[in-house]
C-alpha cells in the first residue's frame, strides 16, 4: 500500500507541471456598465449602474468555476402620493417620493470558454445561481398620512398610515439565478479587455395584507451589460 501511494505522489508532482503549462490556473477580474430592469421592476425602477469583482478557477482549459460579487443600483422615478392631515379621509395634497433599488449578490457560476490560442478574441457562456440582498430606499419632505400599496416599494396599505411608515429603508434576502455570455479581447494568457450580457432572476416574497394590489409578487429580473479585464 505504502509502495502504491508513494507511486501515485511522484505521479502527481510529475503531471503537476504539465498541466499547469496547460492552461491559467485563476483569472481576476473586475467591470462596469449599465444595469437594466425588467419584468414588472422596469414599472418602478430606471435603468442603472452595477459593477462586479471575482475570479475564475480554470478546471481546464475550457471550464471553469466562478466566484463574485456584484452590485447594482437602479433609481426609481419620482412619484407622487396623496397626503392628507389626519389619520381619516380629508383633503389632502400630493407629495414627492424618490425611490432607488439595489442589489448586493454573491454570485457561483460555471463558465465554459472557447479562446483559440493564437487569435486575440475569445468567448464564453456561463450561469448559476447565489446570494442577492435587495434594498429598497424610499425618501420625502412630506408628513401627514396616506395609503399606497407598492409591491416594489415592498409596501401595501389599504388603510391610512403615517408616512414615515411607508418612508423608509427596506431588504430582504433572496435565491436568484444568473446566466449570460460575453466576447474577449486580448490573447490568451495576457490580460484581455471583456464585454458580457447577463440574465439575473430573483424570486421574491409576496407582500403581506395586499388585497388592494393588482399584483403581489417581488421576484425581480434584471439585464446588465458589462465592459471590464480580465487578467
Amino acid at each position: 500500500m505504502r509502495t502504491i501511494l508513494a507511486a501515485g505522489l511522484v505521479l502527481l508532482s510529475a503531471a503537476a507541471p504539465a498541466s499547469a503549462q496547460d492552461h491559467k490556473p485563476v483569472d481576476v477580474f473586475f467591470g462596469f456598465g449599465w444595469a437594466f430592469p425588467s419584468t414588472n421592476v422596469k414599472n418602478d425602477f430606471n435603468a442603472g449602474w452595477n459593477g462586479t469583482i471575482g475570479a475564475t478557477y480554470n478546471v481546464s482549459e475550457t471550464w471553469g468555476v466562478q466566484g463574485e460579487y456584484t452590485y447594482a443600483h437602479m433609481t426609481g422615478p419620482d412619484k407622487t402620493i396623496t397626503v392628507f392631515p389626519q389619520p381619516v379621509a380629508s383633503a389632502g395634497s400630493s407629495a414627492l417620493v424618490q425611490s432607488n433599488h439595489q442589489f448586493h449578490s454573491a454570485l457561483f457560476d460555471g463558465v465554459y470558454k472557447v479562446h483559440p490560442k493564437d487569435s486575440p478574441i475569445g468567448g464564453y457562456v456561463l450561469g448559476g445561481g447565489g446570494y442577492y440582498h435587495r434594498i429598497v430606499h424610499l425618501t420625502t419632505p412630506s408628513t401627514g398620512y396616506t395609503t399606497v400599496c407598492d409591491p416594489y416599494w415592498y409596501v401595501c396599505y389599504p388603510a391610512l398610515v403615517a408616512v414615515d411608515t411607508v418612508i423608509a429603508d427596506r431588504s430582504e434576502n433572496d435565491f436568484g439565478i444568473n446566466f449570460g455570455g460575453g466576447v474577449t479581447f486580448g490573447h490568451l494568457e495576457s490580460a484581455k479587455f471583456y464585454v458580457e450580457a447577463r440574465y439575473h432572476y430573483v424570486w421574491g416574497k409576496t407582500v403581506a395584507n395586499c388585497s388592494a394590489c393588482t399584483t403581489t409578487n417581488t421576484s425581480a429580473a434584471y439585464f446588465p451589460l458589462t465592459f471590464g479585464v480580465r487578467w
